[in-house]
């Protein structure tokens, strides 16, 4: 039997980091400090696997790696639980960080504390952590090292001797990081003699050992022998258990405050829910679940057509794969008259949502057109009944509306001074509500009250442009509020399209409108028959463009004569446009699609 840890040389801790802070970069200094990979490993950001993860420079899918590090003549075991770094992922930040004792928190030197850092530093916080500041990219020339420090004790209220100061890349001051690790965070308590607790941190789906939980055991000890999922109500038969190293390695036993994996078997990964409790069969009715579970709820819905009708199977093939690997989606057919079979797609977030689209047309080879994203509505009816509708097609008629409520986010915003001004003008216009103000030096933190619908198109972009790049956004969703809303149809040549319809405010659904409707007729190609544009609401038409038809000049052959003959001719024409009319279907391309996006 393979030596075990004690619980006292154990250290579980994570890494907390705004977006290109050099999370990853550290992680794979810390592997190699460690012997965990050997020197000659070149490839860097070896913790993200996937190439959209090395390409976009942010973690997606959190990975667990096992180090084993000698101090002062003892040998220790540091677990580090990777969190994903972006905020659609927000409760597998939290999840990652429950299963820790401490935190690294990153900051650039050449940008100061961001607002991801201080919502993850805030999470961290809450869940008692022991968080050790840590400034990174000390050798670049355009490094702050002393604002950086004054941002940080500030801000996050620590002690300037707590600070510590590396270069992930050159290696400086890693070891020293490691040592502190050693020294600061605690081991992690918990009884090993008490029934088996362990959380799921996250899943993945293996094609050989079907779906892998990565958990950490908080009490007693994990065997191969029959288990229980708590909030799923799923018993599992382990076919492998094991640690990272940072690939997988079986072992016999995961004892009290170790991080491994439990190979289940199971050929789907829904009943693996992140944040889930893990017990043994024979205690699933005395086990206490593990605080701070929730169920994923997609916030974000998109539809997905193939842009060739024949590859909807292969569509359906590739998310079914997709959804193995990812819990949070969820996906259901759906059908439109223009663009015949598709998918209606759950997400947690607008990166949620590109990375999918983006994994479907790389992996898959798919040629995918997506509707505008829509978020969730809660509609009380006249009967005072209350449902939730995820896209434009299942609001119900408008008469029989008594309110509609929109999800509201608490949104974060970290600005230089100097961009107030264009930031309050952006936020004004996305119909957000000041909360709070905190000047920091030269730096502000802003916080909104800001409707999902208006964060989840351009907001970020837009916030980006305004604040030449400085600015940064962090949110969490808060709840529904009500508000005052319609459903826009647009109808081509009479025909109400589905997929082009959108919900938005009273107030600025004529102007959006319009200008959807002005952007459709330079975009849709001209048919032989004339084509109207029209807006929406109910039974009334707020806005309205014709799209002329082709028109053959059937008086060319006519020289001289009376005019007489010139009319009979167009009155010959415009009889063969009418009847094109009424047969005529028009061609859609993908560019009106993406005017709704852009709109």
């Amino acid at each position: 039997m393979p030596f075990m840890q004690p619980q006292a040389k154990i250290r579980n801790f994570s890494i907390i980091a705004h977006i290109d802070h050099g999370k990853t970069t550290l992680t794979d200094a810390f592997l190699r400090a460690t012997g965990t990979i050997s020197p000659t490993e070149s490839r860097e950001r070896i913790m993200d696997s996937n190439p959209i993860e090395q390409e976009k420079g942010v973690t997606i899918k959190l990975a667990p790696v096992k180090m084993e590090y000698e101090h002062e003549g003892e040998k220790y075991t540091l677990n580090l639980i990777d969190t994903p770094g972006h905020v659609d992922f927000g409760y597998e930040v939290n999840r990652s960080l429950a299963a820790c004792e401490g935190a690294l928190l990153l900051i650039d030197a050449t940008q100061g504390v961001q607002a991801q850092t201080l919502a993850n530093f805030e999470k961290a916080k809450t869940l008692g952590l022991k968080i050790i500041p840590i400034i990174n990219k000390i050798d670049l020339p355009g490094a702050d090292i002393e604002q950086v420090m004054l941002e940080m004790m500030e801000i996050l209220g620590v002690q300037e001797n707590e600070i510590l100061k590396v270069s992930a890349k050159t290696g400086q001051g890693v070891a020293a990081i490691l040592q502190a690790i050693v020294a600061r965070i605690p081991a992690p308590t918990g009884q090993v003699d008490q029934p088996l607790r362990a959380m799921i941190v996250t899943s993945i789906f293996d094609n050989h050992q079907g779906a892998i939980a990565y958990i950490r055991v908080f009490d007693g000890e994990l065997k191969k022998q029959p288990l229980y999922l708590l909030s799923t109500n799923t018993p599992i038969h382990p076919i492998e258990i094991g640690v990272f190293t940072p690939e997988r390695k079986r072992r016999e036993v995961i004892t009290t405050g170790e991080v491994g994996y439990v190979a289940t078997g199971l050929k789907e990964i829904d009943p693996l829910r992140v944040g889930d409790t893990i017990t043994l069969e024979t205690t699933k009715n005395d086990a206490r679940p593990l605080p701070g579970y929730k169920e994923p709820t997609p916030m974000v819905f998109m539809e997905l057509y193939p842009v060739d009708a024949n590859d909807f199977s292969d569509l359906k093939d590739a998310m079914a794969k997709l959804t193995l690997h990812d819990s949070a989606l969820q996906s259901k057919p759906t059908h439109s008259a223009a663009l015949g079979n598709g998918l209606r797609v759950g997400f947690l977030g607008i990166f949620h949502a590109e990375i999918v689209r983006e994994r479907l047309t790389r992996e898959f080879d798919l040629d995918l057109i997506a509707t505008a994203p829509s978020v969730s509505y809660q509609i009380v009816n006249k009967q005072s009944k209350t449902f939730t509708v995820n896209s434009p097609a299942e609001f119900p008629d408008p008469s029989s509306i008594e309110l509609i409520k929109e999800p509201m986010t608490k949104a974060m915003i970290f600005t230089p001074a100097n961009y107030i001004p264009t930031i309050y003008k952006l936020t004004r216009e996305k119909r957000g509500t000041l909360l709070n103000t905190t000047h920091t030096g030269t730096r502000v933190r802003l916080e909104y009250a800001l409707p999902l619908a208006e964060l989840i198109t351009d907001f970020h972009d837009l916030l980006k442009s305004a604040s030449s790049g400085f600015a940064s956004l962090e949110y969490e969703i808060t709840g529904y509020k009500n508000v005052d809303a319609v459903k826009v149809n647009i109808l081509i040549n009479h025909e109400v399209v589905e997929a082009l319809s959108f919900i938005a405010v009273t107030d600025k659904a004529e102007e959006k409108g319009r200008s959807l409707v002005k952007k459709l007729k330079e975009i849709i190609p001209r048919q032989m028959f004339e084509v109207p544009i029209q807006a929406a609401i109910g039974g009334k038409i707020i806005a309205r463009e014709t799209l002329k038809a082709y028109r053959k000049d059937v008086t060319a052959k006519l020289y001289g004569g009376d005019v007489t003959r010139r009319m009979k001719l167009l009155r010959k024409q415009s009889k063969g446009k009418k009847k094109m009319k009424s047969i005529g279907k028009v061609e859609l391309n993908q560019e009106a699609f993406l005017a709704v996006l852009k709109n």
